[in-house]
């Protein structure tokens, strides 16, 4: 049976553990080990299973914690050639880890994983869908300003998708934040509204995706009421019955567990 975790999920750290029973991957190791542990011991997740890390792009919410990681459980890194040079020059991949870039399709243990660009404010930005043993289709997309057909064409017919809910868009253009970052987010390098998730939930949906994970929304600019709220209403016009046509969830911190 596939598994699927959201350990952490938020602007201030991210980390998401998918797999068998046997063997698993994470993506990204936006925390520090230590809380990474605890979030996965509370679980039942062991670590040691873990056959591979891959990482979505550099930015420390992704990555500040992969050295320590690592160091200790000595497993390989994936991502893209340019993202696996600014990690090994800021530090953040330990001397002798064994890095492998990806290409159309590489493989940890017995899953496999699919790369597809996203368009967000560093040099190269990767999505991820896997393919596991038992024939599940998990696919990862955070980080995104907009929703190209690349990305879509890679994550329909997912069983389950992870999918960027950042922001609110009245919370964002009236809040605090300075004009420079707001004009960031709401870029097409920035991050994913509530709208434009809920948007594309709906075309998931019709390519048969029925579980759905709303990941790394705003502290300052979201709140987990209004980003299920948005994509609920939009796959509720569709007809689609909540619980029984798909099932719709808000990641954060040490989520429970999803069996598909």
């Amino acid at each position: 049976m596939a598994r699927f975790c959201s350990l952490y999920s938020s602007s201030s750290g991210n980390s998401t553990y998918l797999g068998m029973a046997d063997e698993g991957v994470l993506v990204d190791v936006g925390v520090s080990l230590k809380k990474l542990e605890e979030a996965a011991s509370f679980q039942g997740i062991d670590l040691s299973c873990v056959r591979g890390v891959f990482i979505t792009h550099e930015h420390s919410d992704h990555v500040k914690g992969l050295k320590p990681f690592l160091t200790k459980y000595k497993v390989p890194v994936f991502s893209s050639a340019n993202t696996l040079e600014e990690l090994c020059k800021g530090g953040y991949i330990p001397c002798g880890a064994e890095c492998i870039e990806m290409g159309n399709a590489q493989s940890a243990g017995n899953i496999q994983a699919k790369a597809f660009r996203t368009s967000h404010d560093t040099p190269v930005s990767l999505g991820y869908s896997f393919y596991l043993p038992d024939e599940r289709k998990i696919s990862v997309c955070t980080d995104l300003g907009y929703v190209s057909e690349e990305v879509l064409c890679a994550v329909k017919k997912s069983d389950l998708v992870l999918l960027e809910s950042n922001h609110d868009l009245k919370m964002l253009r009236y809040g605090s934040y300075p004009l420079y970052l707001k004009q960031r987010i709401l870029s097409e390098h920035g991050h994913l509204s509530n709208e434009a998730c809920a948007e594309t939930s709906a075309q998931l949906l019709s390519s048969g995706t029925t579980r759905f994970v709303l990941g790394h929304l705003s502290h300052e600019n979201n709140t987990p009421d209004k980003a299920y709220a948005e994509t609920f209403s939009k796959l509720d016009m569709t007809g689609a019955r909540i619980n029984i046509d798909y099932t719709l969830t808000v990641a954060g911190d040490k989520n429970k567990m999803i069996r598909l």
